[in-house]
């Protein structure tokens, strides 16, 4: 590719990529630990009020970020369903794969 501008964009694109991933993997770390410890204390795996809020919240972080918040809903509502997916593993007494997340 010879455009030195587009190549500089794909790249910050790139970068910005790679932090989401890592992000990411954080987050499911930490929620791992708390689908473990609702597993252990025989809370629910889901939490609808929290759940809630969280929408709210990010819905109005993406507001002031200047981010459409239906797309930063449908983002969270997806990572929401699978952390719950992980906190059901744990209540059957499965433990989460990492990776391929045990499929």
């Amino acid at each position: 590719m010879s455009d030195e501008t587009l190549r500089g964009y794909r790249q910050s694109i790139d970068n910005i990529d790679a932090a989401l991933v890592f992000l990411l993997a954080e987050r499911f770390k930490v929620t791992q630990a708390v689908g473990r410890y609702k597993a252990t204390t025989g809370l629910p795996p889901a939490d609808p009020s929290r759940e809630d809020a969280q929408i709210t919240r990010l819905r109005g972080l993406a507001k002031q970020a200047d981010l459409d918040p239906e797309f930063s809903e449908k983002f969270l509502r997806f990572i929401i369903d699978e952390v719950i997916r992980h906190h059901e593993q744990f209540q059957g007494g499965e433990q989460f794969q990492g990776g391929e997340q045990g499929r």
